[in-house]
This record gives structure tokens, C-alpha cells and sequence, in this order.
């Protein structure tokens, strides 16, 4: 019912950037808080950025100043913008959304979008 996509990966060299952009679709009443994680193999999922719907963002200590996440309620997306990239930033990078649904009484749940790889290069 509901629909996250993630676009804006790909291979970069170290110092320079990328922007991911992340699209919320399907049967949306409200969302919530809006957030990145990123996975390396054999590595739990860690969070880089989090922003409420009222635009409160909290980023992980190792992308502060690096890294930048916005998001546009009208349009249901969130996009993390990254500069400064470092070759340990390497990782599939995932959009994930506390969304409300309207069914008879509202449920929410926490969605995730497919992931999209980032590769810096040093």
C-alpha cells in the first residue's frame, strides 16, 4: 500500500558529491518522520539522518556538517544531500518513513525503500 523509491546513487571520488532522493506513493494519510540509514555487509543498519514532518533533523556525529536531509511534505519525498564524501561512506543508503494509514482507525508503520548503493572512490 505504500511505496518508498530511492534514486541519486552511484560511484563518486572522495571530496565530491551526491544527492539521493527518496518518493513516499500509495494509500499516505500523514508521515511522520522521514530518515537514511546506510548498511555496509556484515554490519547492522546504522541511522545518518532523521527529519520530522515540522522539519526537526537530527544527523549521526560521523556525517554532521557533511551531510544535509530535507524533505517536501506536499510532495512526500526526503533527500539527503552529501558532500564532502569519504570512501567509508561507501554503503547501500535506504529511505525509510513512519507513515499513517486511514483504515477505519489510523495505523502507522515504519516502510523502507528498496536502497540504493553509494560508492566512493579514493
Amino acid at each position: 500500500q505504500v511505496q518508498l523509491v530511492e534514486s541519486g546513487g552511484g560511484l563518486v571520488q572522495a571530496g565530491g558529491s551526491l544527492r539521493l532522493s527518496c518518493a513516499a506513493s500509495g494509500s499516505i494519510f500523514t508521515i511522520n518522520t522521514m530518515g537514511w540509514y546506510r548498511q555496509v555487509p556484515g554490519k547492522r543498519r546504522e541511522l545518518v539522518a532523521h527529519i520530522t514532518n515540522s522539519g526537526t533533523t537530527d544527523y549521526a556525529d560521523f556525517v554532521k556538517g557533511r551531510f544535509t536531509i530535507s524533505r517536501d511534505n506536499a510532495k512526500n519525498t526526503v533527500s539527503l544531500q552529501m558532500n564532502s564524501l569519504k570512501p567509508e561512506d561507501t554503503a547501500v543508503y535506504y529511505c525509510s518513513a513512519r507513515v499513517g494509514v486511514w483504515k477505519a482507525v489510523l495505523v502507522v508503520n515504519d516502510y523502507w525503500g528498496q536502497g540504493t548503493q553509494v560508492t566512493v572512490s579514493s
